[in-house]
């Protein structure tokens, strides 16, 4: 019997959806998987009674460091409030919470079909040995049973020792037969069930992965759609092991049929005594796993947060400021405050498990007594041979072994089947946020985008709208600058015009086509994007530029081209292995390089995607001086040869060369005009420009003075 893993379990083991930062490089490790565990730890459940988790006897609470709602110090300190979940949509809404025997035996051929059918799509062959062995393994059970009674009849009949002996030889052949079938069969389903498990588990997986890369990106930054993802991710790791569970269910559910069969033909009154004696363990498993899984998905959030906190004192990026500042001890002294409310949870948990088992094994004890009482009472009356009797015996302690590593297994599957709901939810979801895929096409050659009257606040928020009624005009082929003060919308406007969020008031027109009609992955196509916080992917040089066009080839003239555009090929040159030195810490051969020099792979990445419509957001933060002017000389020739660029910058001398610039503040557009008209003091606007030119370029002059 292989119990299944706790879900406090799935927490320890490697945390859930990494909190990092985008400079964070170290992927998430694969979960070990534990071939065996005796006995299910405990972990958070939830109080007694119909008390939610954190709602008990110190659920939640930390020595010296909580309040009396039982929220840690830590948890207000770092993360701002309390660390759990209210269940909010995740809440089953009575449906899979209801973890009663009945609810469950009806939902079984659903869960078991689901799987089988998953299973059938990851190994066919694998899936039909698994099922030949079981039931050849069962009928080899119910023969020996059946064989087992008729060496009792035999050698308690009539007749000499050596004459009964030789009447129970045929017997006792058939059962070590059967017996030696049953172990070859056993062998093979463990084959089997070892080939599919990791299929099934990389099928599941590309199942939600393929979707969540495809939803909008206000699903991606949607805390309720994180929840459902922080504990649909373990759905995969829970469908792998439902291929074992569902195996154990059908030994343990044939054998049961086996034992139950012989004991219906030995006498009718043993099969209904068999299912009491097995009642009470079905109902402590049942209520211990309602506690299990309401409590995971209550601190799943908690314990994704104390992993964190480990995390940091071990991360590349935070170890230098970690030492400068001695920043340890007090990472680790709020790890250790977030590990013991967790602890007190599991406490809790661990102590209503122990009641709960021990209430069910005083009435499985009861109900055994009740049973042998009852087959005692049917040979003192003379209704059943001593044969018979030895027979039954043997039957029921088969039949309710059988039967109590039924109902067992049959909670693990079913409380694996929550978590595999949990990531069918996830998929159900993710395909009503799916950024649709057709629309219509945009033209070949687009004039020009014009923003009219659009507003947009981002969802979840309750402040001021990041655009309210802007009007932009992008004409093909200009530099459009967009400048302000941190905040005062650049960047939002810049996502939308690249289709990543819809405007809430207000069109986008794209030769006229509202943004919202177009197909969007040609929408995607005709733009590249330089982000202020682009990503630092974990692969090699060659790949940190060929991404930004992943579907054409790598070859080596392009890749040339764009790095010797960004003034990448002189960083790349001297790295240990040039385009194949692998640019992330932590591995063999990795390579750790300047915010400079990814800056340049970034600008080389988006010159390789060689899109119509180029977004450069910050672009030289990060650069020296000659080489942020060589950048912003090839923007110009880039416009010249018919690129629309838009640049977004706080250095407004960069602006010079625009065609048209847009200054924001508050998400409004409060002035625009060419980078001379916004300098003059007789001009329309409010002279927001010139004010912050000044500003910046008194700033340079003290700086050259010192």
């Amino acid at each position: 019997m292989t119990p299944g893993k706790d879900p406090l379990d799935r927490l320890a083991e490697g945390g859930l959806t990494r909190m990092t930062t985008r400079d964070e490089r170290t992927e998430k490790p694969e979960k070990p998987e534990k071939p065996e565990k005796p006995e299910k730890p405990e972990e958070p459940e939830e109080p007694e009674g119909d008390a939610e988790p954190g709602e008990g006897d110190g659920a939640g609470a930390s020595d010296g460091g909580s309040d009396g709602e039982g929220v840690s110090e830590s948890e207000r300190l770092l993360f701002g409030g309390p660390l759990r979940y209210d269940m909010g949509w995740n809440q089953h809404q009575g449906s899979f919470l209801e973890l009663g025997l009945r609810t469950m035996v009806a939902r079984m051929p659903r869960l078991i079909g689901a799987t089988i059918r998953l299973a059938h799509r990851a190994d066919p062959r694998a899936l039909r040995r698994v099922a030949v062995a079981e039931l050849g393994g069962g009928v080899a059970q119910a023969v020996g049973l059946v064989a087992v009674n008729r060496v009792l009849t035999e050698l308690l009949g009539a007749g000499s020792t050596a004459e009964r002996l030789r009447d129970a030889v045929p017997a006792l052949v058939v059962v070590a037969v059967t017996a030696s079938v049953g172990a070859l069969l056993r062998s093979a389903s463990t084959a089997g069930t070892g080939r599919l498990e990791p299929k099934v588990f990389r099928v599941a997986t590309e199942e939600y992965l393929e979707r969540v890369a495809r939803v909008e990106l206000a699903a991606v930054e949607d805390e309720e759609f994180h929840k459902l993802l922080d504990s649909a991710q373990w759905g995969a790791e829970s469908a792998r092991r439902m291929i074992r569970f569902c195996t154990s269910v059908m030994t343990a559910g044939i054998a049961l049929v086996a034992a139950a069969g012989v004991l219906t033909v030995l006498h009718p009154a043993l099969l209904p005594l068999l299912a009491l004696m097995t009642l009470p363990s079905a109902w402590s498993a049942l209520t211990i796993a309602r506690r299990r899984y309401v409590s995971f998905h209550t601190w799943v959030q908690h314990a994704r947060a104390g992993q964190l906190l480990g995390r940091l004192l071990i991360d590349v990026q935070a170890a230098p400021e970690v030492r400068v500042h001695n920043i340890g001890p007090f990472l680790l002294r709020h790890f250790r405050t977030m590990a013991e409310t967790g602890e007190r949870e599991q406490t809790r948990l661990a102590s209503l498990a122990a009641r709960t088992g021990l209430i069910a094994s005083g009435w499985t004890g009861v109900a055994t007594a009740g049973a042998y009482g009852v087959l005692g009472l049917l040979l003192w009356t003379g209704a059943m041979d001593l044969a018979v009797a030895g027979t039954a015996v043997i039957a029921i302690r088969t039949g309710s072994a059988n039967l109590e590593a039924l109902v067992v297994q049959l909670n693990y599957l079913y409380e694996e089947s929550l978590f595999v709901a949990d990531l069918e939810r996830l998929c159900q979801e993710a395909d009503r946020r799916l950024i649709p895929e057709t629309g219509r096409p945009l033209p070949a050659h687009v004039k020009a985008v014009h923003f009219e009257n659009v507003s947009f606040t981002y969802p979840g928020t309750a402040t001021e709208p990041a655009l309210d009624a802007v009007n932009v005009t992008i004409p093909a082929g200009r530099i459009v600058a967009l400048v302000g003060n941190n905040g005062s919308g650049k960047s939002t406007l810049a996502k939308l015009l690249c289709g990543l969020y819809a405007p809430d008031e207000g069109r986008i027109l794209w030769d006229g086509i509202d943004s919202t009609e177009l197909d969007r992955t040609e929408l995607f196509d005709r733009v590249a994007v330089v982000a202020q916080d682009f990503y630092r992917w974990p692969f090699t040089a060659r790949v940190n530029i060929a991404i930004g066009r992943p579907d054409a080839p790598h070859e080596d003239e392009l890749l040339h081209a764009a790095a010797e555009y960004a003034g990448a090929d002189e960083t790349i040159a001297a790295l240990p292995r040039g385009w194949d030195t692998l640019l992330a810490r932590g591995y063999r051969g990795g390579h750790q390089i300047s915010g400079g020099q990814w800056q340049r792979l970034g600008i080389a990445r988006a010159r390789h995607r060689d899109a119509r419509i180029l977004v450069v957001d910050e672009p030289t933060s990060a650069l020296d001086a000659e080489t942020e002017q060589r950048v912003f000389d090839q923007i110009r020739s880039l416009a010249a040869a018919g690129q629309t660029v838009i640049l977004i910058t706080h250095r407004l001398h960069s602006v010079r060369h625009a065609d048209e610039i847009y200054v924001l503040e508050k998400g409004r557009v409060a002035e625009h005009g060419t980078f001379e008209g916004l300098l003059r003091t007789d001009g329309d606007g409010p002279g927001l420009f010139r004010r912050m030119y000044l500003v910046q370029s008194e700033q340079y002059r003290l700086d050259a003075e010192e």
